[in-house]
This record gives C-alpha cells, sequence and structure tokens, in this order.
C-alpha cells in the first residue's frame, strides 16, 4: 500500500531549473522523511537531500548544497526537490526513499532506506 511517486523530470540546459515531486501514499510523511537520491549512467547510487519528518533537518550532497532546496508539503502529503542552476553532471535518475521501520545509520545510506519510488529521469544538456 505504501508508494511513493517521483515526477517533475525532464530535460533542461545547463543553468536551468526543475522541480521534482515526491507524492506519497499509505503512509504520512508528517511522520518520515524522505531522502533524495540520483544515479548517473555507469555510477553508484548517491544521496542528494534529505528532509526531516518534521522539516526541521534538511541536509545536501556537498555537489549541490546552495543550487538545491528540498522541502516537504505535509498536508499534501508531498516532498519537493528544488533544482536550481542546473548542470550536465546533475544528469541521472531521481528517486526519493523513506524509511518505515526506522532511521539509518546516515541519511545518504542507501540501504539505511526501505521504501523507493521508481525515480524521474533528469537531463542537463545543451
Amino acid at each position: 500500500q505504501v508508494r511513493l511517486v517521483e515526477s517533475g523530470g525532464g530535460l533542461v540546459q545547463p543553468g536551468g531549473t526543475l522541480r521534482l515531486s515526491c507524492a506519497a501514499s499509505g503512509v504520512s510523511l508528517k511522520s518520515y522523511g524522505i531522502g533524495w537520491f540520483r544515479q548517473a549512467p555507469g555510477k553508484e547510487r548517491e544521496g542528494v537531500s534529505y528532509i526531516s519528518e518534521d522539516d526541521v533537518n534538511t541536509y545536501y550532497a556537498s555537489s549541490v548544497k546552495g543550487r538545491f532546496t528540498v522541502s516537504k508539503d505535509n498536508d499534501r502529503n508531498t516532498a519537493y526537490l528544488q533544482m536550481n542552476d542546473l548542470r550536465p553532471e546533475d544528469t541521472g535518475i531521481y528517486y526519493c526513499a523513506t524509511d518505515l521501520s526506522g532511521y539509518g545509520a546516515s541519511w545518504s545510506w542507501v540501504p539505511g532506506y526501505d521504501t523507493w519510488g521508481h525515480g524521474t529521469q533528469v537531463t542537463v544538456s545543451s
């Protein structure tokens, strides 16, 4: 019953902007934090950002800090990733994830999450 569905990806030029959405069902994001991850071709899945269940704590990979902003709308049960000044190296499939069983050792630790969306493609290219 628990589902996470990403949307908002697309093709943009360098310097462009996208806002990704992560719509949750079967679980309240008021009680669970959301991690954002991405996987580029030939690369391991990596943590991009995280927002805690109470929206107080946020974390960002150093490569996106200052350009990306994570947020959550608990009334809509949706998390967001605002991505500004996109670069070609931001290209990849973006996933949102949560942990229904508890918290992992680190927000960016992939095995710490048990529930994943299927991803949305982000391509930054000129």
